[in-house]
């Protein structure tokens, strides 16, 4: 039972964790290249270079810190779990995994909510 809670332990700790690295990365640095294949992709972010850059700093910043959050509540949500039964820590745990799924997409609509405040419609920044 403490292997498969282990196993748990650490597919929920990918999400913080991807968050965490890719919040680090798009804060500092936006995909050099508009593209469709890797970034924070969305027609609003890819109007021109400076929607891009704004998103991609937005969103990370946002990304990093939720993911700084959840990395130790996930841990702290587990460690109650040590020595349930197989089906407790499955349960639990998927149920862990769908509640940092929506708050890994919640950014999304701030994001998109600071560039519609930020930008017009065709990308040029707002006075």
């Amino acid at each position: 039972m403490a292997g498969f809670w282990f196993f748990m332990l650490m597919c929920n700790l990918l999400i913080p964790a991807c968050m965490i690295g890719f919040g680090w990365y798009f804060r500092k640095k936006a995909p050099g290249q508009i593209n469709m294949l890797f970034g924070y992709r969305t027609p609003r972010s890819a109007k021109n270079r400076d929607t891009w850059k704004f998103a991609h700093h937005y969103f990370g910043r946002l990304w990093y810190r939720l993911g700084m959050v959840l990395l130790p509540v996930t841990v702290a949500a587990m460690l109650p779990l040590l020595g349930k039964s197989i089906d407790t820590i499955g349960i639990y745990g998927s149920i862990l995994s769908g509640i940092q799924i929506v708050i890994m997409l919640l950014p999304i609509w701030f994001t998109e909510s600071a560039l519609k405040r930020t930008f017009d419609e065709d990308g040029n920044r707002r006075s």
